[in-house]
């Protein structure tokens, strides 16, 4: 069971992500905006810190729900919240632009978090047949669908760490 530190910690981080990403969406841009990386290994490793947070606690409050911890209601509440942030790295990730020898990299990881993505819209259909009291059938339906985009997801990461060049 989480603690309330732990939630409070992960709540605050997932705000801070999430205004950081508003601020790069609302400000006025006069030109197609590419999002200028440097130094493409640690861009990498920094957006994998972020999924892997991001990961842990969809998981955490996944898990909440489907301990009965927290209401179908709050749980896709912080869905929508870890949503719109893989959705802000994928934004990123389009406009990025890495060099050639980066690029299978780039593409890869931003293909795991669209795997994520999608992982986390799952998890939104499960809470939402928690609340309409769906049968178990279906639920296990989905869950195994979540599963295999957690894998799927996964895999990808791995494929873009072992493209990384030299």
């Amino acid at each position: 069971m989480a603690s309330k530190k732990g939630i409070a910690i992960t709540i605050i981080i997932l705000a801070a992500i999430t205004g950081a990403s508003f601020l790069v969406w609302t400000i006025p841009q006069q030109n197609e905006t590419t999002f200028i990386v440097t130094d493409y290994e640690n861009y990498l490793d920094g957006v994998k810190e972020i999924h892997e947070i991001l990961q842990k606690s969809t998981d955490i409050e996944f898990q909440r729900l489907l301990d009965g911890e927290i209401t179908p209601e709050q749980y896709i509440e912080t869905a929508e919240v870890t949503s719109s942030q893989v959705t802000s790295q994928i934004g990123e990730f389009v406009t990025s632009k890495p060099p050639e020898e980066w690029q299978d990299s780039y593409i890869s990881y931003m293909d795991a978090m669209r795997k994520f993505s999608a992982y986390i819209g799952e998890t939104k259909v499960v809470a939402n047949l928690i609340e309409n009291e769906s049968s178990q059938d279906e639920i296990s339906e989905v869950m195994k669908k979540i599963e295999s985009l957690k894998a799927e997801s996964a895999e990808l990461v791995k494929i873009s760490d072992d493209s990384r060049p030299d």
